[in-house]
């Protein structure tokens, strides 16, 4: 069953999830008209091939350390770490430690 979307106005923690990372999942905490906030959980190893979405997006490390991998570079994000992306940037994720992300993603006219 899905979890239902944050509605306008609603208070929604993204904090670190700590010991409870190991048991979560990717999770989506809001989609509205041009916004979509979506929590990625990332176990050691686990990876995100490489991809581009639409429209600008960011990536914030909430906690753990991520491989950030964009035009032929790799750079490390860790807690805290944030990184703009163009619309149409390649790139790609691999944890090196467990991670938790907040990814937002600027929605183009037709994705919603």
């Amino acid at each position: 069953m899905a979890l239902p979307h944050a509605q306008s106005g609603q208070i929604v923690s993204v904090r670190p999830l700590g010991d409870h990372l190991p048991e979560s999942i990717t999770t989506a905490i809001l989609k509205a008209g041009q916004l979509e906030v979506i929590r990625v959980v990332l176990p050691v190893g686990k990876s995100m091939k490489e991809h581009q979405t639409p429209g600008e997006a960011t990536v914030q490390c909430i906690e753990g350390v991520v491989e950030f991998m964009n035009e032929g570079t790799v750079q490390q994000l860790r807690a805290g770490d944030f990184v703009h992306l163009a619309p149409r940037m390649l790139h790609a994720l691999k944890a090196v430690q467990p991670a938790s992300l907040l990814v937002t993603l600027c929605l183009l006219p037709g994705e919603r």
